[in-house]
């Protein structure tokens, strides 16, 4: 996920903010991670060979970089899969760096070590973020089924903070650590005054695989379980009323408007696969939003492909008449991406997010 961009971060904002460029962009260097999580929506096993066949090159990967920053890019994420098992991150890392970017990265901290560590501090990453899955070995290793994992968790995530590496700890919040969530807030607010969130839903697959679906589908919440989690932890509930005009809203209604798109995507930003196509964002894999980079250009895909994808309209009376009508569309993890994901069609409904963003409306409202 891209998070959101600081102004501050940007001196030549004033410069860019009223002309539509990529300001920033999110690239998955591989689609291979050495953990199996239960709700993970994209990784492939380690060794996959046919994954690891189609992962861009480093030379690959620093011509799209090039062309970003040529257009106005000053923000790069790596992330994956898990970016720290491509032997060539170093020198992927240093190539991004040297083009002027201000580089994050994703990752699982398990794969960090010296030469990680050295790296890092001589050359310092805008941050890193790492996902905490639990913080005790039961539940952190139910949810990413590897033996062991838990013990290199920490131990990269120590030597990270000891060597004064900015990071940020994130969560997601799923059924197999539920009963933790409290210990991982704290376990995390106590690492990173600056930073911490926790996620409650779960989108589905990218590749769409059946049986991982039905795994992902099995860790969600309940819309009662997200708003009780939500309500119980102070931050995150203040932050949520203190923003209710902006999570429930009538001007989010869009009568007589059958765009598809309303939502930031492809809007100063962009993510790359590890395959090299070019989407609005991380999420969106459905039939014509996927632009080859390794056939055109980057300049081609953002001024062409991106306004041809935004204009997608809807012709479905059933999506017309609720999601493009909703005022709490922002408390719903509903999107053409995330629709797609879950039914097929950019404009299918979905149920389930519609049920946790009213639980949630109901909540706020009170």
């Amino acid at each position: 996920m891209t998070e959101t961009i600081e102004i501050q971060d940007f001196p030549l904002w004033d410069k860019l903010k009223d002309k539509r460029v990529p300001l920033a962009f999110d690239i998955e260097i591989t689609a291979r991670c050495n953990m199996n999580c239960t709700h993970c929506y994209i990784n492939l096993p380690a060794g996959d060979p046919k994954a690891k066949a189609e992962e861009l090159s480093v030379d690959e990967i620093l011509n799209i970089a090039r062309q970003a920053v040529e257009m106005g890019a000053m923000w790069c994420l790596i992330t994956g899969g898990e970016p720290l098992l491509r032997e060539e991150f170093p020198e992927i890392y240093m190539g991004l760096k040297r083009l002027g970017l201000l580089v994050s990265v994703f990752t699982n901290a398990t794969l960090i070590n010296d030469e990680y560590i050295a790296l890092f501090k001589k050359y310092p990453p805008r941050d890193i973020e790492i996902t905490v899955y639990g913080v005790t070995k039961e539940t952190y290793e139910a949810v990413t089924r590897r033996p062991g994992s838990f013990e290199k968790f920490m131990n990269g995530l120590n030597e990270v903070i000891k060597n004064g590496i900015r990071i940020r700890l994130k969560a997601m919040a799923i059924q197999a650590n539920l009963h933790e969530q409290k210990a991982i807030a704290d376990f995390c607010r106590e690492r990173t005054k600056d930073y911490y969130r926790f996620d409650p839903q779960l989108h589905l697959r990218f590749d769409g695989n059946p049986k991982r679906n039905e795994e992902i589908k099995n860790q969600r919440l309940t819309p009662e379980q997200i708003v009780e989690l939500e309500n119980s932890d102070e931050q995150r509930i203040n932050a949520m009323r203190k923003e209710c005009d902006t999570l429930i809203n009538e001007a989010f209604t869009h009568y007589g408007c059958d765009h598809l798109f309303h939502c930031g995507a492809g809007n100063g930003s962009f993510n790359v696969s590890y395959d090299g196509r070019f989407r609005l964002c991380s999420s969106l894999w459905a039939p014509g939003t996927t632009y080859d980079l390794r056939k055109d250009t980057l300049k081609q895909a953002w001024e062409e492909f991106v306004p041809r994808v935004r204009d997608m309209r809807s012709q479905r009376k059933e999506f017309l008449d609720s999601c493009r009508k909703c005022a709490i569309v922002n408390l719903c993890l509903w999107c053409p991406a995330h629709a797609h994901l879950e039914t097929g069609a950019m404009d299918g409904s979905t149920p389930y997010f519609c049920e946790v963003a009213h639980k949630r409306a109901e909540n706020i409202k009170k």
